[in-house]
């Protein structure tokens, strides 16, 4: 059987690889329209902050690996362009402008996403930047090291927008950033999005809500930003204003599309065409909570679902039950975390949902350190089903959010999470963790 696969980052490359584990007579192709594969694209924002590290620190693994000790066909410079689900073909064009044609008994499509650019007068100018491939991050890299920056916008208040705002704060850039929204991380409680404003305020970066991007143009060697309510004048523009999925040729082949226009697939990540498969950043999932299809791209599911493909395609029957939007993220000396729903979100979904907020020190009382962690937790009146937590503190967020996800993926109510056996000792903890204090306190609203 030929398996053939459309892209070579985390999903493509999760999926080829175990593949040839699993059946090492098989063959497999691999298309990379680029000459990266199998990058840390989420280190990006930290190696970025380091002028002394190379981009290519990130890449996990190089291409002459797979080719030489997996015997996977990896064609870099390839870019697919066409699917033929007829005649089971995939056609495109390499680097050098050379047309190419692949049969295939299998494909996955793992074509990733791509980063949502402004259709705004000077979107394209010298010093307007983006960050989602690792080339970008190259590009974003060569160009403060080339140029004289001293001030950024970054133009997106999301996950990238405010990582990087701590990459071009560790390089000494002054840091604007504007977001259409006017609300920062609208997912959470406003006493919580308050701690995130306060610590980027107190770090020197300006935050300007409800202020949609006008447009960018020339002033001499910088960049004049035009937007709602303002205009400033920087040395470059960073548009983090999320991503969209590169689903267009799925849909001109007549694959089912789902939310965001992410392709279609079901829990064995079959697309609308059985032989062929899709997973990563351009597939969608299904939401552990409410069963429906959602678009959530991140880096553990598109790894997850290549190896389901994997599975699935060499007699392993594989179903994945779904996301619950589990993330972390960091700002400046802050961990920011969620899972699950937010109270509007469960509201939407028709849960009846009530919230609890609490505040509690990180460790034990009386414990040299000791800093100030907010947990949010979201429940439903009815059933008293666990629905959804965020979580902000300057320590001890990143891992303990794994508890909600993990109760979310049981099904837990607030009882039984609370009833949970967590760990104490002072430097890491009160007797009663944070998590287990705002159950505790959820439960009286139930």
């Amino acid at each position: 059987m030929r398996f053939v696969v459309i892209g070579g980052d985390a999903a493509g490359m999760s999926a080829a690889s175990k593949a040839k584990r699993n059946d090492p007579k098989m063959e497999v192709i691999v298309l990379e329209q680029t000459s990266d594969v199998s990058y840390s694209a989420c280190g990006m924002p930290y190696n970025i902050a380091d002028p002394d590290r190379q981009m290519d620190d990130l890449v996990v693994r190089r291409a002459e690996v797979f080719i030489e000790k997996q015997g996977i066909d990896l064609r870099l410079g390839h870019r697919a362009e066409r699917i033929d689900r007829p005649n089971r073909t995939v056609t495109g064009r390499t680097s050098s402008g050379e047309s190419f044609e692949v049969t295939f008994d299998k494909l996955l499509i793992a074509t990733g996403a791509r980063p949502r650019v402004l259709n705004i007068p000077g979107k394209d100018l010298p010093g307007v930047l983006v960050l989602k491939s690792l080339e970008d991050g190259r590009v974003l890299k060569n160009y403060l090291q080339t140029h004289k920056v001293r001030s950024a916008i970054i133009v997106g208040a999301g996950y990238i927008g405010l990582e990087m705002a701590e990459a071009f704060h560790a390089r000494n850039v002054a840091v604007e950033i504007l977001d259409v929204l006017p609300e920062l991380l609208p997912w959470m409680p406003e006493t919580m999005a308050e701690v995130v404003r306060n610590e980027l305020k107190d770090k020197g970066v300006n935050l300007h809500l409800a202020a949609g991007v006008r447009f960018i143009e020339q002033v001499g060697p910088r960049l004049a930003v035009n937007f709602t309510g303002g205009r400033l004048v920087v040395d470059t523009v960073l548009m983090g204003v999320g991503v969209v999925p590169n689903s267009e040729m799925a849909a001109e082949a007549g694959l089912d599309l789902g939310p965001s226009r992410a392709i279609a697939v079901d829990k064995a990540l079959h697309t609308s065409d059985s032989d062929i498969f899709a997973a990563g950043d351009c597939a969608d999932a299904f939401h552990v909570l409410t069963g429906e299809r959602v678009w959530i791209p991140l880096a553990l599911r598109a790894n997850r679902a290549g190896w389901a493909v994997a599975d699935n395609i060499t007699g392993r029957a594989m179903e994945l039950p779904g996301v619950v939007g589990t993330a972390v993220f960091k700002v400046l000396d802050l961990e920011v975390a969620h899972s699950g729903l937010s109270l509007d979100e469960a509201a939407s979904a028709g849960f009846d949902p009530v919230d609890e907020l609490i505040r509690s020190p990180s460790r034990a009382h009386g414990h040299p350190g000791n800093q100030t962690i907010y947990v949010h937790l979201v429940a439903d009146r009815n059933t008293g089903k666990l629905l959804g937590g965020n979580m902000v503190g300057k320590e001890g967020v990143a891992h303990r959010i794994d508890a909600v996800a993990v109760a979310l993926h049981a099904g837990m109510t607030v009882q039984e999470f609370f009833q949970c056996d967590m760990a104490y000792a002072p430097p890491f903890s009160p007797v009663w963790d944070p998590m287990l204090t705002a159950a505790n306190q959820l439960l009286k609203r139930l």
